[in-house]
């Protein structure tokens, strides 16, 4: 009996030290798939929160639920409303990360007792009560084949929150998901990229930045890396070791795990001579902010606001950084439905804006220019301004078509020959077969049908 006994003690001290183990293992190092994805839901519900004005709970039952389904019921999140701030731990004790939102800046991953610079925010002009661009007002279309195909749930997809379409510089029809309307932020992930590569175009107009410019950072000096230039890192051809696939640490260490992405992509190794090889890389994205927000030096911060998003009337724009400040320019900029468009007719209407010529004479066509590199079968897919090809993609449209895309079925497709710009935003699992593809169709078709 007293053999038993003792046997049942030392198997308990066993079990205690291997939990007490276990606790000290997540307390002091945890994984990085657990650090990930608990920075990944303090920023996306603080980002929501407090950019878009969404409620927390409704962020966390579908947002977080789509791309984190294995561990958000297992996520405490706190969100602290008269600090601003999110605090997301595993089971309220482990991996716990903090974000803390900034008026005009959006959130950011901060240490627990960080305090962020309260920088005066950037201020923007109310928008008059005129029709859109320069107002928010719309004379939509009565067209029966638009209408009809704007409200078929089956062209929308799941979870759409957003379909607008704009043609010859007015917005003709547009539709919104439950809960969300004209004057809901959304996040446009990739989209980002072609926005990003247009604030390049910026520096470069502004005589700050050239395409060819090499040597682009101290710690590439001596070897191939220094090779690399601002046309490769719009052109996605770098050569620097990087994948998006899901199974991949690079995003992840990119937007949650590095407190300076930039570092984090300038650090990869090469793998390819620089403008030889096609490789989509939201590291790509992250150097080149840095690049050209060094090139603009002390304006950096307020470059964005300044001299994009205040010239477009984009007055509900946030572009994200990083803790070190970078811009996140590879996924995170907020904007409404109504400035998503209005950036998507700025590269219509070729960066020229109100008259001004916003962009450098021609960029807009260098940005659509294709990546040799690029091709998958159709022809290139890619063009040199961080902007997708339609007619390489297999998209059966007219062939100047080129898009912007991002991450659960964001779209802007750009058609010049018929003047149409066309938004659609959601949050669409990308494995269940839906294709933003047929409501583009069905769009031009109808307005086709109408002329």
């Amino acid at each position: 009996m007293r053999l038993a006994l003792k046997m049942f003690r030392f198997l308990v001290a066993i079990l205690l030290l291997g939990i007490l183990g276990f606790a000290g293992w997540l307390t002091f190092s945890p994984p990085n798939g657990l650090v990930s994805a608990s920075a990944y839901a303090a920023k996306m519900v603080c980002s929501n929160v407090f950019i878009a004005e969404r409620d927390a709970d409704a962020v966390i039952k579908t947002d977080l639920a789509l791309t984190h389904p294995r561990i958000v019921e297992r996520l405490k999140i706190n969100v602290d409303t008269a600090n601003q701030r999110v605090e997301a731990a595993y089971r309220g004790l482990f991996a716990k990360r903090y974000a803390q939102y900034e008026e005009g800046r959006g959130c950011t991953l901060v240490s627990k007792d960080e305090i962020p610079d309260r920088a005066e925010p950037p201020s923007l002009p109310g928008k008059p009560s005129a029709l859109w661009p320069v107002g928010e007002s719309a004379q939509l279309s009565d067209d029966k084949h638009l209408l009809a195909t704007l409200n078929d749930p089956a062209l929308q997809g799941p979870g759409m929150r957003a379909i607008v379409v704009v043609q010859d510089g007015r917005i003709i029809g547009e539709t919104y998901g439950e809960g969300f309307n004209a004057s809901t932020p959304l996040q446009g992930w990739s989209m980002t990229k072609t926005v990003n590569a247009a604030l390049a175009g910026m520096a470069i107009r502004d005589g700050k930045l050239s395409l060819d410019r090499k040597n682009l950072f101290p710690q590439w000096t001596g070897d191939a890396h220094a090779d690399i230039s601002v046309a490769d890192l719009m052109a996605m051809t770098s050569g620097l070791k990087w994948s998006e696939d899901g199974d991949s640490p690079d995003p992840d260490g990119l937007e949650n795990l590095a407190h300076d992405a930039a570092a984090f992509a300038r650090d990869r190794p090469l793998v390819a001579p620089p403008g030889t090889q096609f490789n989509y890389s939201g590291g790509s994205s992250v150097l080149l902010a840095r690049v050209w927000q060094n090139a603009v030096g002390a304006d950096a911060r307020a470059y964005p606001q300044e001299r994009l998003f205040k010239p477009l009337g984009m007055t509900s724009a946030v572009l994200e950084a990083d803790p070190s400040g970078t811009f996140l320019g590879e996924a995170f900029l907020f904007a409404n439905a109504h400035d998503w468009a209005r950036f998507g007719e700025f590269l219509r209407m070729n960066g020229e804006w109100n008259g001004a010529q916003l962009l450098p004479p021609g960029f807009v066509d260098y940005m659509r220019s294709p990546v040799p590199a690029s091709d998958e079968g159709h022809g290139p897919v890619y063009g040199r301004g961080q902007l997708w090809l339609g007619p390489g993609q297999g998209f059966r449209l007219p062939t100047d078509t080129f898009m912007l895309q991002g991450h659960l079925r964001q779209v802007i497709a750009i058609i010049p020959s018929r003047k149409l710009v066309i938004l659609r935003m959601g949050l669409t699992r990308e494995d269940i077969g839906y294709s933003v593809a047929k409501l583009l169709y069905a769009i031009v078709a109808a307005r086709r049908s109408n002329e």
